[in-house]
């Protein structure tokens, strides 16, 4: 018989995406700005494993600790955050994912610690609670775990989930989700029980070129804008969302509207254009170099 924590190979459970409502059906917690992570914990040892198997425990050693905030073997599901000035940094973690020199990671660690926080538990001394409804698994993992050595628990609210949509907006967070008091926790599969509501925002851009495809025709659209002094900025590329209709329409223009000097050096083999044709990017937040956190073209404006 297969044991999860002795296997080590859960998926994590998906999440469809929705817009804000209130809920007495529904638990609303903050969607942390970080690393989806699976840590399998006992009194002895901890494993931390991303969403794709891959164990990165080495890479996050000020997390050796958790074991102390546990007397039983537990798998947890949760984030890996970095927090700057109280509010999760994904690009500080993003760079912390990334390094291999041991020397570079404990310097990281003691300056820019990970914590993981749990908003789940799958498994406690043996037994599967997957098959659990989700207060019971919320209540089991309160009990279970103690706080501190780089771990918390996520905490929740019930009923008011667009006020507190409004909050996240308002702290520019990265959004709530909503799970199912009763849900089951489904591994590896993408159900309705819990569903996350992001905040985006909208702008308005230059198309200042494009990329192509293998045929020729327009691909990656590259955007930008002018700054309070005229200054040319680049708001980054954006391929997801882009109309058969909004191709056609860029495709034609730029028979009679190329510029031959490039607006933005780091684009190559790109078509450049007269910047007069304006569209709408929806995306999370602008990144630290001032692109565009999971873009997607709205579409051209008309106006």
């Amino acid at each position: 018989m297969s044991d999860l924590f002795i296997d080590k190979n859960i998926d994590p459970m998906l999440l469809y995406e929705t817009e804000p409502f209130d809920s007495d059906e529904h638990i609303f917690e903050l969607k942390l700005d970080g690393i989806r992570c699976i840590a399998y914990i006992e009194p002895k040892s901890v494993v931390l494993q991303n969403k794709r198997h891959k164990d990165v425990t080495d890479i996050y050693p000020e997390l050796s600790d958790m074991k102390k905030c546990v007397k039983k073997r537990v798998i947890l599901d949760g984030e890996l955050v970095v927090l700057i000035d109280g509010k999760p940094n994904f690009y500080a973690l993003q760079k912390r994912s990334l390094m291999s020199d041991e020397f570079r990671i404990k310097l990281a660690a003691k300056n820019d610690p990970v914590q993981f926080v749990a908003y789940d538990i799958l498994y406690l001394d043996g037994k599967d609670l997957t098959n659990k409804p989700l207060t019971e698994r919320k209540e089991i993992l309160i009990k279970t775990v103690t706080e501190g050595h780089g771990l918390s628990v996520s905490r929740y609210i019930e009923k008011n989930g667009k006020d507190f949509f409004e909050l996240a907006k308002q702290e520019q967070l990265e959004g709530i989700v909503a799970k199912k008091k009763d849900g089951l926790y489904h591994i590896g599969k993408r159900t309705h029980d819990w569903v996350k509501i992001k905040v985006m925002q909208d702008e308005d851009l230059f198309v200042f070129g494009y990329q192509t495809d293998e045929n020729g025709n327009v691909k990656d659209l590259i955007l930008g804008y002018y700054d309070d002094n005229d200054k040319l900025q680049c708001r980054g590329k954006v391929y997801l969302g882009v109309s058969e209709s909004d191709r056609k329409i860029i495709g034609e223009f730029a028979k009679k509207n190329t510029v031959k000097r490039p607006w933005f050096e780091k684009y190559k083999n790109a078509v450049w254009l007269k910047p007069e044709l304006i569209g709408t990017a929806h995306f999370m937040h602008e990144t630290e170099s001032g692109g565009m956190r999971q873009p997607v073209w709205k579409g051209l404006r008309v106006d």
